[in-house]
């Protein structure tokens, strides 16, 4: 019987799957935009790593078994930005690039020392208040010619920088 109750995996399974596919997951810059819709901010969450390194990163998670793409993105952002951030996903589900993450450095500009992944990227507008949650420190807004800057750009382990650059220039700011 093929078990269809949506979940994930035990950590061994998942290391397992890690090691023979490439995971699926979601990846969200969230925005804050004007009323004619201009970029005004980019939220980064500011973490900390499991080596006690400390990083900016997007918004980002895998997709559960038999769980819709909107879904899982709705998911990561409320739990990376709290419940009330009112996120405002895109009416069309078509991201601005798909990122290819290599536990190799040099196939991509995107590297994951623990696996082959599949990211899907969205540019994502919220509105509410944004609370960090899970293992987020904080979540801070910038001017996008300052999120573009070598001083955070180079805060961005793993290729996340060069994902920020594209959908920053996705949304018309260019640095």
């Amino acid at each position: 019987m093929t078990e269809t109750t949506p979940g994930w995996l035990t950590t061994d399974e998942l290391e397992m799957a890690r090691a023979r596919m490439p995971i699926l997951y979601v990846e969200a810059v969230p925005v804050r935009v004007d009323d004619s819709g201009e970029v005004t901010s980019v939220g980064l969450l500011l973490r900390i790593g499991p080596d006690g390194t400390v990083s900016r990163t997007l918004v980002s998670g895998r997709v559960l078994h038999h769980e819709r793409v909107r879904d899982a993105l709705l998911r990561h952002l409320e739990k990376d930005l709290g419940p009330v951030a009112l996120p405002r996903v895109p009416a069309s589900l078509q991201p601005f690039t798909v990122a290819e993450y290599f536990p190799t450095h040099g196939v991509t500009p995107y590297h994951d020392p623990r696996q082959h992944a599949v990211s899907l990227a969205y540019v994502v507008p919220v509105t509410g208040d944004c609370r960090p949650r899970q293992d987020a420190l904080d979540l801070v807004w910038f001017d996008p010619r300052e999120a573009l800057s070598e001083a955070v750009q180079s805060e961005m382990p793993g290729g996340h920088g060069v994902l920020l650059k594209q959908a920053l220039a996705h949304v018309g700011c260019v640095g």
